[in-house]
């Protein structure tokens, strides 16, 4: 293997943290008031956190029968290029670079920076400054090596569980409010567009499923371990959602999580374990979204070395270059960071952690249709080590949601929309651009 190439060093115990850790962050604990107020009562947001996690659940079993076939690194971009050619792969990519990667590092480094500043009662204007200092230390590990980002990914996801199960296990023998039918006091009647929204605000909670996807030229045997990681860690993160979230209702009442807005887990964590134990409870989950903000970290440049590889960025010699020493793509991860840190600057968590979903679930939509095309295309093939259970119901399932959550978006924010669908398009230009000079 030559020596600017990563090799495949990472096992089952690293794929199962990757998975749950890049998924667990900053959402189960920022979002369950954002989901609440849109759509009113308890029981919607419940069905809201359900309908993402089924919806989650669909999309990655679906892309592990994808991965399976093409394991290697770079994920969605590989898959694109594969399925539909060279152009909807750097389309994919780039949203994936531009968008999608540094508005989700962005946005879980601002989303620690809450808590930081909370925690040590120090001005919101340190809100950004935090945020970027925390991107850069997490940075600096993932440049030093590749292995002790995986062992710092299984460290913080042990860690991460410690808050989910004190909240889960206590809230639920504590709390006395009626975690059902609980209505805030301002509700209207749930609509078809605003259940959508809830949902698309569970799946920045949910996201991160696809990243293991990004690192398969990594994994020692991805044939096995992609979907045997993808399957575990998705239900895992799945039940940890829905207990979590009728432990918060439990302990509080509707307007008051709605009204505690970002703080509605933290204010548990006080109520349940009194100031010494919330803050213990608040540092679990400063370290939570350090994991989680490690995995993105440590996945999403990968996504700009695969590019590099095939010669379809600018710069593509020094952004593949990856270190011979610390087997890491450093170039890679500096340049993914330095767009977190442009977006940090200018935009809030909340938006940024709604946009990225939108814009990454147009393209899980042709990568779900894609499991129907890889299917005819080797219908005469080799039997394939994973196949998607209940197929096709389950890619459809995916398909179905998928597109409900991308028009949900549509009505609720479409200057939003259209200004991200711009972005992505801006993209062909640069394709074009630098497939002429190849030429």
């Amino acid at each position: 293997m030559r020596e600017n190439e990563l090799k495949p060093t990472l096992g089952i115990w690293s794929a199962l943290a990757l998975i749950i850790g890049t998924i667990i962050g900053s959402g189960v604990f920022f979002k369950p008031a954002s989901v609440l107020s849109e759509v009113g009562n308890t029981n919607m947001a419940l069905a809201a956190w359900a309908a993402g996690g089924i919806l989650t659940i669909a999309a990655g079993l679906t892309i592990a029968e994808i991965g399976t076939q093409l394991p290697y690194t770079g994920g969605l971009y590989i898959y694109m290029s594969h399925i539909y050619g060279k152009i909807w792969g750097f389309l994919s990519g780039w949203m994936q670079i531009v968008i999608y990667g540094p508005a989700i590092i962005a946005s879980l480094s601002l989303y620690l920076a809450v808590l930081f500043v909370e925690f040590f009662g120090v001005g919101d204007e340190w809100r950004v400054p935090i945020a970027i200092f925390a991107s850069l230390c997490v940075m600096a590990l993932n440049m030093i090596n590749t292995n002790y980002g995986a062992k710092a990914q299984i460290i913080t996801t042990v860690c991460k569980l410690v808050p989910i199960v004190a909240i889960v296990i206590f809230g639920l023998l504590k709390g006395d409010e009626a975690a059902l039918g609980q209505v805030l006091s301002h509700a209207t009647s749930t609509t078809a567009g605003s259940f959508g929204v809830a949902i698309l605000a569970t799946l920045y909670a949910y996201d991160g499923w696809i990243l293991l996807s990004n690192m398969a030229g990594e994994l020692k045997n991805p044939q096995k371990l992609l979907p045997r990681a993808m399957t575990i860690g998705l239900f895992v993160v799945m039940g940890c959602y829905m207990l979590i979230n009728l432990a918060i209702y439990k302990m509080l009442p509707a307007d008051t999580i709605v009204a505690q807005g970002e703080k509605a887990a933290p204010f548990v964590a006080i109520l349940l374990f009194g100031d010494i134990g919330g803050k213990l409870l608040n540092i679990a989950i400063i370290i939570s979204i350090l994991g989680c903000l490690n995995g993105k970290i440590m996945t999403f440049p990968r996504i700009v070395y695969a590019m590099a590889k095939e010669k379809d960025l600018p710069f593509a010699k020094q952004l593949a270059y990856v270190n011979p020493k610390s087997n890491t793509p450093i170039m890679a991860i500096a340049t993914v960071m330095v767009i977190s840190i442009i977006m940090m600057l200018f935009f809030d968590a909340d938006y940024l952690s709604v946009i990225c979903i939108f814009v990454i679930y147009i393209f899980y939509v042709f990568a779900f249709i894609g499991v129907f095309i890889l299917r005819r295309r080797n219908k005469n093939g080799p039997q394939r080590s994973y196949r998607v259970p209940l197929y096709p119901i389950t890619p459809i399932v995916a398909i179905l949601g998928s597109v409900y959550i991308i028009w949900s978006q549509m009505v609720a924010d479409p200057k939003g929309v259209i200004i991200s669908i711009a972005i992505v398009l801006v993209g062909i230009p640069v394709y074009l651009l630098i497939h002429r000079k190849k030429a």
